[in-house]
């Protein structure tokens, strides 16, 4: 038997059409709750009819076969055999996480395929997964973003039991898993307000009315928040959760839907005795989100650190457009590497106004800031999706400034994370996809996305369209890459500095008030010291001669191999990186 029940407080009549048979559901013990036990076992067909309406898929539906508009399908969580009874999760702190999109990881573009290159992931130093959305959304292929069937797994990667193939697999390698849910709005064409106030135009997102977490009617609201989250980490044993654009989270209420949020998930690892991660995506740069509840904080476990890609990715590609505006600088980089953020307070051109708040260095872990060269935002946003290597591609020292930057990422402070297939140098591009079914916004996807960079002063014919199936399909990796060159010998960089990262206690310290940053803006060089580590790049055109008093040691890992060590000078070539301890006394170049 399974016991069916849902939210539909405006509701006079409920009923559940289950494998071709239509039973009444009666008023359950919670207000505006409906529920009734029918003989349909795992693997039936059903849908909700309000007030004797059209058949409507359960808000709560753990299978979508036929897509987010379809017919449910019940589902036995308990079901699958799990091989991972010994796996505990993984604490963040010394994590390298490898952000990745299922539909274009692989030809496939599902997570059966994907399983097939988690060898190539441990390999490589990665030690967690992070997991484009997953939940079912409209079309085969798209970001994932516009979820509409947030408790179904999107049918076209592979469905429920594919994820779990998946992350049992994942434990198997010793990965952990994260996946990027997406709370703030819900995709077009959903019918959740069809079922309850599921929204309200008190506030209202980038994206429409928000989701209702502070009106009438919100608790039940939070609750169908809260429980999608557990629904993850418990029945899918994912390891923790990248919550989008938490900004947009419009919730005025005493206790704030991440700080209830945060001790749920709190409740459930002790009682699984499972390390769970939650991570945010935040525009305000406030380090509350990642302060302990005990401060007054909301007690989540990161946060994506933009500041700092913007810092690192300027100083390489010279792009100073946008948002890029006040970044550029060795300044910034430097101010990044000991601070978190560069807006902590300070005037933002881009927004017109002071933005930030400053983090404590003193009691604010670094690892709790999560940072990177490219992620999807960052890469696909773009008008033409292009990734730093395509960026740099017409650069006489690309190879060698895609290893400063892969330097100073993954010798930072933080929790680094790579966009699949940057190990390697990938300069397939990713563009913005979708495949919306719905004629006229398929059509307003596709004009807007070109009028949005007509005002750049790009050609439409430029902007690739989002609805052309070409689109995606470009945006797939080429795995035959890696294995030629230039590409193999960026990887072998890659690996070599995350077994550095692995080595060296120094470079996973956690503390930003130990780290310090000399740098010359004319010259382009900057050098990082942590501990006895000497971290030192050369961005520039020209071979420089860096003073440092400590200097003398060995070469640990050098990206040139005309960089040299003597005395109390570190000699870098033009577009260089190299890892120094001060502590030898016999200097070796490598």
């Amino acid at each position: 038997m399974t016991v069916f029940s849902v939210w539909a407080p405006a509701a006079s009549r409920v009923e559940v059409e289950a494998a071709g048979r239509v039973h009444p559901l009666l008023p359950g013990n919670r207000p505006g709750w409906w529920q009734a036990e029918v003989d349909a076992p795992s693997g039936t067909d059903y849908a909700f009819r309000l007030n004797g309406g059209e058949p409507l898929a359960d808000p709560r539906s753990p299978w979508q076969p036929y897509g987010p508009e379809g017919a449910s399908r019940t589902y036995d969580h308990a079901a699958f055999a799990w091989t991972d009874a010994r796996w505990r999760g993984a604490p963040l702190h010394g994590s390298v996480l490898y952000e990745l999109h299922v539909g274009t990881f692989t030809t496939e573009g599902t997570l059966d395929a994907a399983i097939a290159h988690l060898g190539h992931l441990a390999g490589l130093g990665v030690t967690a997964v992070e997991l484009m959305p997953l939940a079912a959304f409209s079309g085969q292929h798209g970001w994932g973003y516009d979820g509409i069937g947030l408790w179904a797994v999107h049918e076209p990667y592979g469905g429920p039991d594919a994820l779990k193939r998946f992350v049992d697999a994942c434990h198997g390698h010793g990965l952990a898993v994260l996946l990027d849910v997406v709370y703030n709005h819900v995709g077009p064409g959903n019918r959740l307000a069809s079922f309850g106030p599921y929204f309200t135009t008190a506030h209202l997102t980038p994206w429409g009315p928000a989701m209702n977490l502070d009106q009438p009617g919100s608790d039940d609201v939070r609750s169908f928040v809260i429980g999608n989250a557990l629904m993850w980490l418990r029945d899918y044993h994912i390891d923790g959760l990248r919550l989008d654009a938490v900004h947009a989270l419009e919730d005025h209420r005493a206790v704030h839907l991440l700080e209830e949020l945060a001790v749920a998930v709190d409740a459930l690892a002790a009682s699984t005795g499972r390390s769970i991660v939650l991570m945010a995506e935040t525009d305000r740069n406030d380090p509350r989100l990642i302060t302990a509840r005990e401060a007054g904080g909301y007690g989540l476990t990161a946060q994506w650190n933009d500041d700092f890609h913007h810092a690192v990715h300027c100083a390489v590609t010279g792009e100073r457009q946008a948002y890029y505006g006040d970044f550029g600088a060795l300044a910034a980089v430097a101010k990044t590497l000991t601070r978190a953020y560069f807006h902590d307070g300070s005037w933002s051109s881009f927004r017109g106004r002071s933005h930030g708040r400053p983090v404590d260095v003193l009691r604010v872990p670094a690892y709790r800031f999560v940072g990177f060269l490219q992620d999807h935002d960052q890469v696909g946003n773009r008008a033409v999706g292009d990734r730093i290597a395509a960026i740099l591609s017409g650069h006489r020292f690309r190879d060698g400034l895609l290893r400063v930057a892969a330097g100073l990422v993954l010798t930072a402070p933080f929790t680094p994370m790579l966009f699949m297939g940057e190990e390697w140098g990938a300069d397939t591009p990713w563009q913005y996809f979708t495949d919306h079914t719905d004629p006229d916004l398929a059509r307003a996807v596709s004009t807007g996305r070109k009028s949005e960079f007509a005002e750049h002063g790009w050609g439409a014919e430029q902007i690739p369209d989002p609805q052309d199936k070409e689109t995606f399909l470009r945006s797939k990796l080429d795995w035959s890459q890696p294995r030629r060159e230039p590409y193999r010998s960026l990887l072998d960089w890659y690996r070599s500095l995350l077994s550095l990262r692995r080595a060296r206690p120094e470079l996973t310290d956690p503390h930003l008030d130990r780290v310090h940053v000399g740098y010359d803006e004319d010259a382009r060089w900057l050098m990082v010291r942590r501990g006895p580590l000497r971290i030192a790049a050369n961005l520039g055109t020209s071979p420089v001669r860096i003073q440092a008093p400590a200097g003398s040691g060995t070469v640990l890992l050098a990206s040139d191999q005309d960089i040299s060590v003597n005395s109390a000078t570190i000699t870098l070539p033009h577009a260089s990186f190299a890892v120094v301890d001060s502590a030898s006394a016999t200097p070796r170049a490598t």
